[in-house]
C-alpha cells in the first residue's frame, strides 16, 4: 500500500523539520518537504522550494492528501519594521491562503494550520486558561495576522469543502530551539543571577515533541476535521519553576534572585520593557481538555524529560 502523500511547509524551521522527521520514522505517511532553500532533509525525502511571498513559487500538490502549513514570519521581541502588520499580513495571511486555494484546487483533503496562542490573546488570570472557543483577542501585529488567516482558511473551507485543522501552540521548546529561549539557556548555563526567584505566575508550554505528536495525529484523525485545538505540556510552570528546572537540566545550581514582582514590575516600566515584564511575570494557559475528549490525545512527553533534551542539546552543541 502506498503512504498517503502530506506536504509540510517550513521544512527548514524548527517546527517543520521536526515535523517531517516524525512522518519519516513512522512511515505511515510519505513527507515531503517545502521550505525556501536547502534543508538538512534534502537527500532523506522529496523537498520542493517554496516561498509565501512568491506567487510562483507554490509547491506542487499532486497526489497530497495532507498539508501541513508550519511556514511562517515569525513573532520577534522588538519587531523593527515600522509597519508590521502589512510584513505579517503579506506572510501569514496572504501567503497563507494564496496556499490554501492552491491547495484546495489540486484536491488536498485536509489543511493543518500552525497558528499561535496570540490569537487567543497574552495573559490568563492564574486558573482561568484559554479555550479553543473564546472570543479571538490578537494583542499584537503577529497574533491579528494569525487570526486573519484562520479566518480565511475557515471561509475557504466552508466554499470548497476543504478540511481545515487549526493549532494553536503557546511557547515551543526543545532541542534546536532559538530565540527567547535560546538566551534564557546560555545565561542560565552561564549561571548568571537572575532575580526572578519570587515569580508566582502561571505559563503553559509545549515540548516540539508533543506539538509534533498533536500535528501528526491531525493527519488523518476524522474529529479533527474543522476544529480548533490548543496544546500544551499538560503542566502549568511559573517563570521561577521553569528556570530552576531548566537548571538542574543544565547541571547548574539555580541562581536566582527573590526580588519582589512589584519591583520588577516597576523597573520595566521605567525603563520601557512592559511587554517583557508581562512574558515574565504574567500568567498564560492553555485547556487541552478538548484534545483528550475529541482526539484521545494526551501530552506524550513529560516535560522534564523534555527540558533534559532540550539542555543536552544545546550543551552539545555549544561543546563543538
Amino acid at each position: 500500500m502506498i503512504a498517503p502523500k502530506v506536504l509540510v511547509t517550513g521544512g527548514g524551521g524548527f517546527v517543520g523539520e521536526a515535523v517531517v522527521f516524525r512522518l519519516l520514522a513512522d512511515k505511515k505517511f510519505s513527507p515531503i518537504a517545502a521550505a525556501r532553500g536547502i534543508t538538512r532533509l534534502h537527500g532523506l525525502c522529496p523537498t520542493q522550494i517554496f516561498d509565501l511571498t512568491r506567487v510562483d513559487a507554490m509547491p506542487v500538490l499532486d497526489d497530497v492528501q495532507v498539508v501541513i502549513h508550519a511556514a511562517a514570519r515569525v513573532h520577534v521581541m522588538d519587531e523593527p519594521s515600522m509597519d508590521a502588520l502589512a510584513q505579517f499580513r503579506n506572510i501569514n495571511v496572504i501567503g497563507t491562503l494564496r496556499l490554501a486555494q492552491h491547495a484546495a484546487a489540486s484536491g488536498v483533503k485536509r489543511f493543518i494550520f500552525v497558528s499561535s496562542i496570540k490569537v487567543n490573546g497574552e495573559s490568563t488570570p492564574v486558573g482561568i486558561p484559554f479555550k479553543p472557543d473564546d472570543r479571538a483577542n490578537p494583542q499584537d501585529p503577529y497574533g491579528v495576522s494569525k487570526y486573519e488567516a484562520e479566518e480565511g482558511l475557515k471561509q475557504l473551507s466552508r466554499d470548497t469543502g476543504m478540511e481545515v485543522v487549526i493549532i494553536r501552540p503557546p511557547l515551543v521548546y526543545g532541542p534546536g530551539v532559538k530565540a527567547n529561549f535560546l538566551n534564557m539557556l546560555s545565561w542560565l548555563a552561564k549561571g548568571v543571577p537572575l532575580p526572578l526567584g519570587a515569580i508566582r505566575n502561571q505559563r503553559s508550554l509545549v515540548s516540539i515533541g508533543n506539538l509534533v505528536s498533536l500535528i501528526v495525529t491531525c493527519i488523518d484523525h476524522p474529529a479533527a476535521a474543522n476544529q480548533t485545538f490548543l496544546v500544551s505540556d499538560g503542566e502549568d510552570l511559573s517563570t521561577t519553576e521553569l528556570l530552576r528546572r531548566l537548571s538542574i537540566a543544565l547541571g547548574k545550581s539555580p541562581r536566582l534572585l527573590p526580588f519582589p514582582e512589584s519591583l520588577l514590575t516597576l523597573v520595566a516600566s521605567a525603563l520601557g520593557r512592559n511587554t517583557v515584564a508581562q512574558r515574565v511575570c504574567g500568567s498564560l494557559q492553555v485547556d487541552i481538555s478538548k484534545n483528550r475528549v475529541l482526539l484521545g490525545w494526551r501530552p506524550s512527553v513529560n516535560m522534564d524529560k523534555a527540558m533534559r533534551q532540550t539542555a543536552g542539546y544545546y550543551l552539545e552543541k555549544k561543546s563543538k
